[in-house]
């Protein structure tokens, strides 16, 4: 049984499956650098950590630019991108239930904290968490367990038997795990079985129902 109080939500590929969005604004981005990305599948591995470590890793942007590409990737972001999204069917059903039992919901997610509030209000689902948390549009505090472990201070969660966290990468995971956390990782999301594996998460669910089952248990 799991018998938790407090849960802590990855947004991208755990609330919402934010894959049009991101690679469009990946691509608007990489097209100011004269990259020009046919498939969009290929930016699969944008989603979920910070952009900046994306875009040294896969491109072999310089500090520099992975800095400059972020703040063109948000160009088309904050406008257009952040609404080209959709929540998992049986996401809100189960937020409902559990803030209706009395649980405790936030949102730790390394997306600016700024969008992350507008998508949630804009998608119906900001009136079931108690708090959002995520990066700062400067660029700090975007590695996972510094996200995790801020929403924590902030809420003043104190027990950490008390708390999980939920994602569907291994980011989610190892961060959990640097903050003490036991954590559940999603496969309808955009990381893989081996990936939660390998990384070390406590439970592993395929579906949003498998999902709603642990947590309400």
């Amino acid at each position: 049984m799991l018998n938790k109080q407090v849960f802590l939500f990855d947004l991208d590929g755990t609330l919402t499956d934010p894959e049009m969005g991101i690679t469009n604004s990946v691509a608007y981005a990489l097209e100011y650098y004269g990259i020009h990305v046919e498939e969009r599948k290929t930016l699969h591995p944008f989603i979920g950590p910070p952009l900046r470590d994306s875009f040294q890793k896969y491109y072999n942007f310089s500090e520099e630019q992975a800095g400059e590409a972020v703040w063109k990737y948000r160009e088309y972001f904050s406008t257009k991108g952040l609404f080209e999204n959709e929540v998992y069917e049986g996401i809100a059903s189960m937020l409902k239930k559990l803030k209706d039992a009395g649980r405790t919901l936030i949102v730790a997610t390394s997306k600016p904290t700024v969008y992350s509030g507008q998508i949630l209000e804009h998608f119906g689902l900001s009136e079931y968490f108690d708090d959002i948390q995520g990066s700062c549009l400067d660029g700090t505090r975007d590695a996972k367990d510094e996200v995790i472990a801020y929403a924590l201070e902030q809420n003043r969660v104190t027990d950490l038997d008390s708390a999980v966290m939920i994602g569907d990468r291994c980011y989610d995971i190892a961060g959990a795990k640097k903050c003490g956390l036991e954590s559940i990782g999603v496969l309808y999301g955009y990381g893989d079985r081996q990936e939660m594996e390998s990384t070390g998460a406590d439970h592993i669910v395929n579906t949003v129902a498998e999902l709603e089952k642990l947590l309400l248990e």
